[in-house]
């Protein structure tokens, strides 16, 4: 009797819980409050990608060595990458490196970035990375798809990048 008691209760209990978030998630819905399905269509475009955004990237560039990077640079808005600086190492070998581009944002807050990345003013590589913005466009996350060096010789990479709005 008593087992059954606390059972009914519970249940009640349950039901009540229920019947509360779905009553506070449809009055939120109804007044605006609740994000649709896919809200974050409207905000991922050029313009809410600009700013200034600190990175890091890490990962091999295959036959040659471990790469890390970090540094600062601008989007534009527009669709270019401005103001690029980097310091990075590759498989040991320290660099300073300023960098610019372009990059697109699709509605789905998928982008791509393409830059040309200089050290002491002489082109290292054009890399091409596929971006993925998140946290209401103040991260992103990318994978270098290519670096090619100036001679065309295309380099195998397995590199990725995190970058946050400053």
């Amino acid at each position: 009797m008593k087992d059954q008691r606390r059972f009914h209760f519970a249940a009640a209990l349950l039901l009540l819980l229920v019947a509360t978030i779905c009553f506070f998630s449809t009055t939120a819905s109804a007044q605006g409050l609740a994000a649709p399905g896919h809200a974050w269509h409207s905000q991922c475009s050029l313009a809410s990608a600009a700013g200034n955004w600190s990175l890091t990237d890490q990962g091999t560039v295959v036959g040659v060595g471990p790469r890390t990077a970090v540094g600062v640079f601008t989007l534009d808005g527009a669709g270019n990458l401005i103001n690029g600086i980097a310091t990075s190492s590759l498989n040991g070998s320290i660099a300073d490196e300023t960098f610019s581009g372009t990059y697109t944002v699709n509605s789905n807050c998928t982008g791509t970035l393409n830059v040309t990345i200089y050290s002491s003013g002489t082109e290292l590589f054009v890399v091409t990375l596929n971006l993925a913005f998140d946290d209401d466009m103040r991260e992103l996350r990318g994978i270098f798809t290519s670096a090619t060096e100036p001679n065309g010789t295309v380099l195998p990479t397995v590199i990725n990048l995190q970058a946050r709005k400053q």
